[in-house]
């Protein structure tokens, strides 16, 4: 390998030698060392980039043989970065730094201090540029084996590194070109450390974020999620180091600030995909002053009602048998009494019970809540069989567009402002 880039640097040498003494002869006077500088840079880069050509063909072509993503996800992950064609830079770029003086020897040693340095700094942007890659790289293999829990760690780290890394290979740019020690340049950096802290606040906050929610696997991208505070539901798009998209429902999407993950309430209702069950959790409100105790003539109406026939017939029993010793049994407010509230629940209960696009392992409950001002809440709390949204919009509005008119079959009043 000595031997080759010797015999490299005699030929260049060789063939740079006639073309020195070309410029010399056409070059103005005075201004031949500008010309030669030029030049010498000229036919540098293009040394750079035939090396770097050759090198991305057979770097690449051996990377291209691995081309089977399930047998060899790491050989991909680095082709598809793009890192092949960093290494390639880097090679062309060494020998560029080790025959740069065979060009016009002996004629520019002024230029030599200049390209060194040059190099260096290309060097260190082709580093920087190869951090960047490995991190995609490290991201396509996350992608590959589908950890998505790791991917967001990833981004969050991704996004720090890229920043301090800016800065990093920034201050050693400045340091390679003037030739200063970087401990000057760091050591000033300590006055200055609170500003920068509160400039990267959202930054420092994004990047913590990013690494809770990678290790406690609340949430992913992909993820169906509630965001009460801004009034948001949709699908996880993407969570970056600053912002989060949210694709909503209504094919627009939203950003929030990636620190709310932590400090905001989110409700993840992925769980609802996954076991195909979408809960129904829904109210009416009816007017207490409605509610009364059934007659015999509004029980024996009622039974016409198939869902209460039998559960009409057995509780009309049940009460004209513990009200025969009862004294004043005529009074209907004595003993136990059928209520229209109390029937319609049970009705209300069987009616949903018998939808068959409910989950049946799921709970299926009527219950009262809490008296309000607005009348008596009855709660329909159930979980339909599938969650596709229109699908499950449309059978709790059929349930409930039938409790709703059911309810006045039994002389209950829907509470709503009156005009």
């Amino acid at each position: 390998m000595n031997d080759q880039l010797e015999e490299t640097k005699d030929l260049i040498q060789g063939l740079s030698e006639p073309l020195y003494r070309y410029i010399n002869q056409i070059a103005p006077s005075g201004l031949e060392f500008v010309f030669h500088i030029i030049v010498k840079i000229l036919l540098l880069c293009v040394i750079f980039l035939v090396f770097d050509f050759i090198f991305k063909i057979i770097i690449n072509s051996v990377f291209r043989v691995f081309h089977n993503k399930e047998k060899y996800p790491i050989i991909n992950s680095i082709y598809a970065s793009r890192v092949t064609n960093s290494i390639a830079h880097i090679l062309a770029l060494l020998v560029i730094g080790s025959i740069h003086e065979s060009i016009f020897a002996g004629a520019l040693k002024r230029t030599t201090s200049f390209i060194i340095r040059s190099v260096n700094l290309g060097l260190v942007m082709i580093f920087a540029g190869m951090l960047y890659r490995g991190l995609t790289a490290f991201r396509n293999y996350l992608i590959i084996k589908q950890d998505y829990y790791k991917i967001m760690a990833l981004n969050a780290i991704s996004e720090t590194m890229k920043i301090l890394g800016i800065f990093i290979f920034s201050v050693v740019g400045i340091c390679v070109i003037f030739g200063i020690k970087g401990t000057t340049i760091v050591g000033s950096l300590g006055a200055i450390t609170a500003v920068l802290v509160l400039v990267f606040r959202d930054t420092i906050l994004g990047f913590v974020t990013g690494l809770h929610v990678a290790t406690s696997k609340n949430l992913k991208v992909g993820d169906w999620v509630s965001i009460p505070k801004y009034n948001l539901e949709g699908n996880i798009a993407e969570i970056n180091l600053l912002t989060t998209k949210i694709n909503n429902f209504d094919r627009t999407f939203s950003t929030i600030p990636t620190y709310d993950l932590l400090s905001t309430e989110i409700r993840n209702l992925q769980v609802i995909s996954e076991t195909n069950a979408r809960r129904i959790k829904k109210s009416i409100y009816f007017n207490i002053n409605s509610f009364k105790f059934l007659t015999e003539e509004d029980i024996e109406r009622l039974k016409n009602i198939n869902l209460l026939s039998d559960y009409l017939d057995k509780k009309s029993a049940e009460i004209k048998k513990e009200k025969e010793n009862m004294a004043h049994k005529e009074e209907i407010i004595n003993g136990r009494q059928l209520t229209n509230i109390g029937v319609f629940r049970y009705y209300a209960q069987k009616y949903v019970e018998g939808n068959p696009n409910l989950d049946k392992e799921g709970p299926i409950l009527v219950r009262q809540l809490d008296i309000t001002p607005q009348g008596l809440p009855l709660e329909i709390y159930s979980f339909t069989n599938d969650t596709e949204w229109q699908r499950f919009e449309k059978v709790q509005s059929d349930i409930f567009d039938h409790l709703l008119v059911a309810s006045k079959e039994f002389d209950l009043e829907i509470m709503q402002v009156k005009i």
